[in-house]
This record gives structure tokens, C-alpha cells and sequence, in this order.
């Protein structure tokens, strides 16, 4: 069963934006600015007189499917408290991290985690980047109501980092890129792992339970060679419904199965080139026994087979995330970033990170340190470590004054910090949990923006002192 060809063939408008989508997939600034630019949209719109109201009776807008059986009765598909928010967080973001934990599972198999030796440091790195921001966190907020927030400041957004790295060009060494590309990644996993352990609601044993035996047999199925997609993604759309009704957040559901989809593809290079140079003999005989233009109908028979062929040299994983990529980009991304970063800013004071309550705390104080010090610091003291023991080695061509550089980028925390921070404070009473959430958005974006700056300013200076410290040497 294939999938791929009817994502791209649906429409001449839908293989238009993806042929379009593919081509912008290789400026890996583009995404960064396009979440910018809805972010500030998402804010106008909150804010505005004209506006506000609107956004946000959009995103509490109820969604409901319903199917009509003969009788009359109306069946709902989906729960009564669906609202457009809902959807987009529980629904939409389940591609989302479908496709982050494809990627994660690429970078362990071929990427830049694949030996010891690539991912030791950036791995090492990340852990110190994900536990210094709690500590930050959980040292300003302990004992109050805003402490079960500690997660939001420890996770890092690759489009966001990609994004200022690409645009400093040659400023930053190729390892140093690398060794981002590959911290962001591994943070990505740390933060999933952070949502599943911490984030969750109240579990239905039974349906977890449930749930955990259609991914047992997903396991077996694909031990047993199964290279088809039907059977992976009927299995990936059950898990999601058991997980969504089990208590577990929904979208880990796609991280889990991410990992589970086939990295082998149906056909080997040797059977890849038998069959190929099969079809093409035949498509020669027909050239030459038919007459009529090419191609004849039988001729079309045989390209249909051969492209079915060349399909198959790729593995599942790669066609499922080349197909859904561009869609999670350039739709389901920018759709959370405006559903989420739409904050109403009732005084100014919701912009005053200082501000401290003994009894609520300071949800903006320990968002923002723990993004804009606590990401940087965490991982340079934990990779200094790693160098000094001998455990990882130092990225080649880098410094310790570049590493530093591109270590405050990791500060820049959106889609998962912001994810995090809607799943942030369940416990309280809702007119609290809102008002801790809104404080926890603004700190986010704040952070992010000081360590977006702070991270390309130090660049540019480390860049500038390696540079006139090189000419030096070159010119002896």
C-alpha cells in the first residue's frame, strides 16, 4: 500500500505546494522567519480592538463531525470539547511529532548521532541544556503555583536556531552546525521524554494497556519483514485514539510509532537494478514492435511498474517524512505558532519578567533565565566536562568562544517550551492556570528574541577576533 502518490496527485494545487515546498525546504532560514512572522500576527490579532474578540472565539470554536445512521440519530465522531485550539494542539501536532521522531530516528541511523563519536558531545551537551534551565526554574519557583512549569524552559526550537545559524554563512565552522543540528535534536527527545513522564493526565490503565499491545504487535509485525504502510498507519492511527482517551498527551503517540515505521526499503540495490533493466528491455521490444506514439498503452504499463519500482528503493520512513515534511512546515507549524503565541496583554505588567508572587511565583522569571542563562550555561559546563575527561572531543576547527556562541542560540525555545507551557498548570484553578500559561508564552518569546540577538552578536565577535587572529599566522 502506498501513500505517497496520492499526496502528491490529489489536485494540480496540492503537487503544486509540494513541488514549491520541497525547493524552500533547502533554505533552512525560511521556516525560522515564517514562525516569526505568524507569532507577530498571532500577537496583533490578540491585542487589537478589532481583533481580539474574533481570535480568540475562533480558537474556542467547538468542532464536532457527525454521521447520520438511518434511524436519524446523529453519531459525533469527535469529543463534545473539541475546539479549534484543541485540534490543532492534540490533532494536528501528532504529525508534527511524527515527524520530529523521524528525523530524531534518522539522525541515530545515518545523522549526526549515528557513532559514538558524533553524538557523544552534542548528546552530553544536552542533558546539561535541559537540567541547569530546570534547576534555574525550580530554584525561583519552588513551593509555589508556578512550579510544575520547570519543563517549559528546557527545550530548544531547531527551526529558530537553524534559522540564525544559516544566516551567519561562513561566520560558524561546519562541525559547530552540526553539533547544534544535533543538540537540538537530542533536547527534542529529552523534552518528549519530559511531556510523556511529567505532562500527562490521569491514566487509563486498561486503554494504556490497550494501547501498548497494538504497538507490541507493530514491533513483531515489522520484525517479521512487513514493508507495506497500510498495516503501519492503520496501527499509528489506533495507537493515537487509545492514547488520546488513556490520559498519555496524543501526540506522543506519533513519536512512538515514529520510531516503529521501517527504515528497509522493499527492494535491495541488486533487485532495484534487475527489475529496472527488465522494464527498460521491455519498454524497448514495444518501442520497436508498435508503431504508435510514445507512450502506447502497454508502454504506460511498464513506466507505471518501473516508477512503482524506483519507489521502492526508498525506505518508508523517508517517503512518509519527504511527504508530510513540507505540510508540518509550512501549514501545521505556523497554524500552532498562530493559535499559541496570540497572548493578550491586559496591562503591561504581564511584560514585567521581574515580577514575583509568594504564592504564585514568577513563571516569566524562571522561563526566561532558564532559556536565556540557563541553556547556555548548562551546556558549556556539561561539554567543558565531557572535553576535559576525555569523554567527547572538541568539535574540529571550533573554539571554546564559538562553542559558546552557538550554546546561547540553544536559548531559543518556541514550538516545544510553548507546547509544554499549554500542558503547564492543570492543576490549578483555570482563571490561575490561564493567567501562568499567558506569563509563561510572553517569557518564552522574550527569551527567545534576547537569546536569538545575544547568540548571533557573539558570533559575529567570535567570528571577527578567529578571523584577525588568523591573518597573523597566515601571513607569517
Amino acid at each position: 500500500m502506498r501513500i505517497i502518490p496520492p499526496i502528491y496527485t490529489w489536485n494540480k494545487g496540492i503537487l503544486k505546494f509540494n513541488q514549491s515546498s520541497s525547493r524552500l525546504a533547502h533554505k533552512p532560514w525560511l521556516l525560522g522567519v515564517i514562525l516569526m512572522v505568524c507569532v507577530a500576527v498571532a500577537m496583533l490579532l490578540a491585542n487589537l480592538p478589532a481583533t481580539g474578540h474574533h481570535y480568540h472565539a475562533v480558537l474556542e470554536t467547538n468542532i464536532q463531525l457527525h454521521l447520520f445512521s438511518d434511524d436519524g440519530r446523529v453519531n459525533v465522531l469527535f469529543p463534545k470539547d473539541m475546539t479549534v485550539e484543541k485540534f490543532i494542539n492534540d490533532i494536528l501536532m501528532v504529525l508534527f511529532f511524527f515527524v520530529v521522531g523521524l528525523e530524531i530516528k534518522r539522525e541515530f541511523a545515518k545523522g549526526a548521532l549515528s557513532s559514538t563519536r558524533k553524538a557523544m558531545l552534542p548528546v552530553i551537551a544536552a542533558f546539561g541544556g535541559v537540567l541547569a534551565p530546570a534547576l534555574i526554574y525550580t530554584a525561583i519557583n519552588a513551593g509555589t503555583a508556578s512550579a510544575g512549569g520547570w519543563g517549559i524552559p528546557t527545550a530548544t526550537d531547531i527551526a529558530f536556531a537553524v534559522c540564525i545559524i544559516s544566516m551567519m554563512g561562513g561566520k560558524v565552522p561546519v562541525s559547530l552546525k552540526i553539533f547544534l543540528t544535533a543538540l537540538a535534536v537530542t533536547d527534542d527527545l529529552i523534552a518528549i521524554l519530559v511531556v510523556i513522564l511529567f505532562y500527562g493526565g490521569g491514566v487509563n490503565p486498561g486503554l494504556l494497556g490497550l494501547s501498548l499491545a497494538v504497538i507490541a504487535f507493530v514491533f513483531l509485525m515489522r520484525r517479521l519483514g512487513e514493508k507495506r504502510m497500510f498495516p503501519y498507519i492503520a496501527c499509528t492511527l489506533l495507537v493515537w485514539v487509545l492514547f488520546y482517551y488513556s490520559g498519555v498527551h496524543a501526540t506522543m503517540s506519533g513519536v512512538v510509532m515514529a520510531f516503529l515505521i521501517p527504515s528497509a526499503p522493499l527492494y535491495n540495490k541488486a533487485q532495484y537494478y534487475h527489475k529496472r533493466n527488465r522494464l527498460i528491455a521491455r519498454l524497448d521490444e514495444l518501442a520497436e514492435s508498435s508503431g504508435e506514439p510514445f507512450p502506447n498503452h502497454a508502454q504506460r504499463s511498464c513506466l507505471r511498474r518501473l516508477e512503482s519500482v524506483a519507489h521502492g528503493t526508498l525506505d518508508m520512513s523517508y517517503r512518509i517524512e519527504h511527504a508530510l515534511g513540507p505540510w508540518v512546515n509550512f501549514l501545521i507549524v505556523p497554524l500552532f505558532a498562530l493559535a499559541n503565541a496570540g497572548v493578550t496583554i491586559g496591562d503591561a505588567s504581564l511584560l514585567n519578567i521581574f515580577r514575583y508572587d509568594s504564592t504564585l511565583g514568577s513563571v516569566s522569571m524562571g522561563v526566561f533565565f532558564g532559556l536565556l542563562v540557563g541553556k547556555p550555561l548548562g551546556i558549556m559546563l556539561f561539554s567543558w566536562l565531557a572535553v576535559k575527561f576525555r569523554i567527547a572531543a572538541m568539535p574540529e576547527n571550533g573554539s571554546w568562544r564559538m562553542l559558546a556562541a552557538v550554546a546561547c542560540l540553544g536559548g531559543i525555545g518556541f514550538t516545544m517550551s510553548i507546547f509544554i507551557d499549554t500542558l503547564s498548570f492543570g492543576e490549578q484553578p483555570e482563571a490561575v492556570m490561564l493567567a501562568l500559561r499567558d506569563a509563561g508564552k510572553i517569557a518564552v518569546l522574550l527569551a527567545s528574541i534576547c537569546s536569538g540577538i545575544f547568540g548571533s552578536l557573539m558570533i559575529m565577535l567570535s567570528g571577527r577576533r578567529e578571523k584577525a587572529r588568523r591573518i597573523p599566522q597566515e601571513s607569517d
